[in-house]
């Protein structure tokens, strides 16, 4: 058990996610410096904030609120966001039913980093990463990254796999498998029958009774995400692609489209407690199509 209290683990997971967001988000705009493919001639791209306030439903009090952190048009990133939120609450009588803990109480507190990049080049993957930490009567972890990949690499998504892999054997060698398998399960596009991507690992409410054992694995996931995808992107980000490499990249984000809208917890999670729309809809692609 953990002699810290409720509020100080809560303090420290948000202080967590918003240093977590300014690594990655220093990671992508070296990428930007780097860049000397296709569109160098554009100036760097840089991340622009915008804070929100979040008001309760239920009676109009103050609930928290977050800071997107947004870049578009860039060198090597389209769009990109990497959103941080410390939220708090209560949810309503009907969702509450779906939230471990809320049916006892229907008060909650959640904190999380979340980030969705789409890419200029299709040869470069999209991606997808979160971490959060949420109480209701109960408290846990969650979160994990998968490979969004258009054009995939079978070596890219090794690469990443095998990092991810690493970072659970630290910790558990029972994750890796086990948070794979949900990864693959949950981001299945059920009414195309087909993966959203090329999966990585998931996981949620994730509390082992050891809280600094499950708050170091998620900053272990996060520092592995830092590592990796940023590693990805320069594999390919000064290349050339084609007319028809850009359709088939289009084409893939209508599926990406598609399972945020139709499947996605988080989504629906942000949408059921009054959250930012902008920020929740973040993920999605800046340009698309459906064949």
């Amino acid at each position: 058990m953990s002699d810290l209290t409720l509020q100080e683990k809560q303090q420290q997971a948000a202080d967590w996610f918003r240093t977590l967001r300014d690594q990655i988000c220093a990671s992508f705009e070296k990428l930007e410096d780097e860049a000397t493919g296709p569109l160098s001639d554009r100036d760097a791209g840089r991340f622009e904030r915008k804070t929100w306030d979040r008001t309760n439903q239920s009676d109009g009090a103050e609930g928290g609120g977050g800071t997107m952190s947004i870049m578009r048009g860039g060198r090597v990133f389209e769009k990109v966001g990497v959103n941080i939120s410390t939220v708090h609450g209560t949810f309503t009588e009907e969702f509450a039913k779906n939230i471990p803990g809320a049916d006892e109480d229907p008060s909650f507190f959640a904190t999380g980093v979340s980030l969705v990049a789409h890419m200029n080049s299709p040869k470069v993957p999209a991606v997808h990463m979160n971490t959060r930490f949420i109480c209701t009567k109960k408290s846990w972890f969650g979160g994990g990254a998968d490979l969004n990949a258009p054009l995939p690499v079978a070596q890219d998504t090794a690469d990443f796999h095998a990092a991810f892999k690493e970072a659970c054997d630290r910790h558990d060698p029972a994750y890796y498998p086990k948070f794979k398998k949900w990864c693959d399960e949950y981001f299945y596009i059920q009414h195309r029958n087909r993966a959203r991507g090329e999966g990585g690992i998931f996981y949620d409410q994730l509390n082992s009774g050891k809280w600094e054992d499950d708050f170091a694995f998620t900053k272990d996931v996060g520092r592995t995400f830092n590592e990796i995808y940023p590693a990805l992107v320069r594999r390919h980000m000064h290349d050339s692609w084609t007319e028809a490499e850009r359709e088939t990249q289009l084409e893939y984000r209508g599926y990406y489209a598609e399972f945020n809208l139709v499947y996605d917890r988080g989504t629906t999670f942000g949408l059921k407690t009054g959250g930012n729309v902008e920020a929740i809809l973040m993920s999605l692609p800046p340009e698309a199509k459906w064949p």
